[in-house]
């Protein structure tokens, strides 16, 4: 038999995800077995699968020893720092340089995410039973810019429900091939990634697994047979901008992938995430700080990173 006790970070959780964290050696059918026996208690009360824990909840678990994998926590290794555009107690925004993956390796930014939390002492692996810091949004290997990080459970789970609801709006600079009839539109259409292909397809609504995309765009600027444009995500999905655009006509400059002309001056597609607006009101939260605010890279540093000599 073993107790452990439920931290900050674990509370929140359903108690399946938690156990089937804290437990990786025992097969999900024996745990849901465990949990009907009720040899798994909070507080030595019986308890089901999806009940919520809560910070200081004992969990007493009469399992056998052999699902007890005690290993010394894994700490994180050295990583390359992020560039740290904004940071509280709760939430780090960076600046991910085109080329970095968002995740994978020790070469990715949510590696140097926690290596640089561990560093400074705000993340301690060998106190934790369930959590890493995590991203809560994404960008492809190739594109520039802004990606939220949060440093607790509660931040990420206050961050995913924010996104969620359409509460964060995420915007891009973008050059794109050819000229736009219209200065201003709303790009809608259905998408179904291939994971085989790493790829994104528009197909039409009725398809199976098929998602709505709708990005909203203005043309800034216009030249050389070339558009630089202000996009909107209104909503997010994969390749969302990229796909869009090259089924407009219009694909990305440097986005080979999806049609675009080979173009020296870019060995990445011409894409950046350049502003986060937190569009709510959170006085109490994990996001108290950043609500109402606009987090921005600086107009000249992405513009002339993403035009460099174009018009």
């Amino acid at each position: 038999m073993k107790v452990i006790t439920i931290n900050e970070n674990d509370a929140g959780q359903r108690v399946d995800k938690f156990l089937t964290k804290f437990l990786p050696a025992m097969p999900k059918s024996l745990l849901y077995k465990q949990l009907r026996k009720k040899r798994i208690k909070r507080n030595k009360k019986a308890l089901s699968a999806q009940d919520i824990l809560a910070a200081g909840d004992e969990l007493y678990l009469y399992i056998n020893d052999e699902f007890f994998t005690e290993q010394p926590a894994e700490l994180p290794a050295a990583a390359p720092s992020p560039v740290i555009v904004y940071e509280d107690e709760n939430l780090l925004i960076c600046d991910k340089p085109a080329g970095q993956p968002s995740h994978g390796g020790d070469a990715s930014l949510l590696a140097g995410i926690q290596y640089y939390l561990y560093q400074n002492g705000a993340y301690h692996p060998e106190r934790e039973q369930s959590f890493r810091p995590a991203l809560s949004n994404r960008l492809d290997r190739n594109t520039r810019g802004l990606v939220l990080a949060a440093k607790n459970a509660a931040c990420l789970r206050a961050l995913n429900e924010k996104i969620k609801n359409g509460d964060i709006v995420k915007s891009y600079l973008a050059l794109a091939n050819g000229s736009f009839s219209h200065k201003t539109g709303r790009l809608t259409d259905y998408l179904l990634a291939d994971p085989a292909e790493n790829r994104v397809h528009i197909v039409s609504q009725k398809t199976l697994g098929a998602k709505c995309a709708v990005t909203e765009y203005e043309v800034l600027k216009t030249g050389g047979g070339l558009s630089l444009l202000k996009l909107t995500l209104l909503t997010g999905r994969k390749h969302q901008i990229r796909v869009q655009l090259a089924h407009a006509g219009h694909p990305l400059v440097g986005d080979t992938k999806y049609g675009a002309p080979k173009d020296a001056r870019f060995s990445y597609q011409a894409l950046c995430a350049c502003s986060l607006h937190f569009n709510f009101i959170d006085e109490e939260g994990p996001l108290r700080n950043i609500a109402g605010k606009t987090i921005d890279i600086k107009e000249d540093e992405y513009l002339k990173l993403i035009t460099i000599d174009c018009f």
